[in-house]
């Protein structure tokens, strides 16, 4: 299906977090950590909060996937004794992956995983072009190392509003032999910013389904779309969930699901038709 052929404008992306039965917990914990935060939804399976303008979806989803820092949010945090106070309140019961402190790129930066396994890149430093507060950071590294450029093309190729904002490579005395690669990129898809960096060092992770991206679709000619580019070179998984090439995890959902949960009459019928789904009919739910 041809970009042009689908309107693409301003269609929803979130992300999705993965929780083992304690979504609830995890969601108050951010809206205490962050400011500006509330829980705008909640039933036994999904919790959802939003934080300056940005929407988080925490599922309980059970013990299958845990977090690991191939997917973590970039934060700008502009006041000095505001990222201390957060740092602070993330790092309990959690750890450091880079302590908060002065940096030759920054004067204040810190990465964090919270005691949830999520982890949150802190930075006083803003981009002058967005005002987002988290940028979804993904990180090509082991079998992915040197594709976060073809993933930049990729992802711009599929979704409206795309444009590249900042790409900064290492440089040919690079001491690891990363020349050319990406150190730290950002762009746009849909008008929210993301971020992506290559890294030579071989992690014991990967993405996984613990931190998906979600594409809320307005009708079956968006599910259908997303679904063909996204999952190309990829696979199909259930209710929604695909893998792309890189094996980032996104979940192709109609907008109208929600509104078909929330009817007490039909959604248990609604649940049963999608979980034979793999990629989602619209009809069919309505029809369930």
């Amino acid at each position: 299906m041809d970009k042009q052929a689908v309107n693409l404008l301003n269609t929803p992306i979130y992300p999705c977090l993965w929780f083992d039965g304690n979504a609830k917990q995890a969601a108050e914990f951010y809206c205490a950590v962050f400011a500006d935060s509330v829980i705008v939804d909640e039933n036994p399976m999904v919790v959802t909060f939003e934080s300056a303008g940005q929407k988080f979806m925490c599922l309980n989803g059970g013990p299958d996937f845990k977090f690991t820092p191939a997917i973590s949010f970039y934060t700008p945090i502009l006041d000095e004794s505001e990222i201390q106070t957060v740092w602070d309140k993330l790092i309990e019961n959690g750890r450091a992956l880079m302590p908060l402190d002065s940096y030759p790129w920054s004067k204040k930066y810190g990465w964090v995983q919270d005691k949830f396994g999520v982890t949150w890149q802190l930075t006083i430093d803003r981009p002058d072009y967005s005002n987002q507060k988290f940028i979804p950071a993904l990180m090509f590294s082991g079998a992915n190392f040197g594709r976060a450029e073809e993933a930049i093309h990729f992802y711009s190729s599929i979704f409206g509003n795309s444009t590249t904002r900042l790409i900064s490579r290492y440089r040919a005395d690079d001491p690891n032999g990363q020349d050319g690669t990406i150190n730290h990129a950002q762009f746009e898809l849909s008008g929210k910013l993301f971020s992506v960096m290559d890294s030579v060092v071989v992690h014991d992770f990967d993405f996984n389904e613990a931190l998906s991206l979600v594409v809320e679709c307005r009708d079956q000619t968006q599910v259908d779309y997303f679904w063909e580019k996204l999952v190309e070179g990829g696979q199909e998984s259930q209710c929604g969930w695909l893998k792309d090439k890189f094996g980032v995890s996104w979940q192709i959902v109609p907008e109208i699901l929600h509104e078909l949960l929330a009817d007490p009459d039909r959604s248990d019928r609604v649940i049963q038709a999608f979980m034979k789904m793999k990629k989602f009919d619209i009809e069919k739910l309505i029809n369930a």
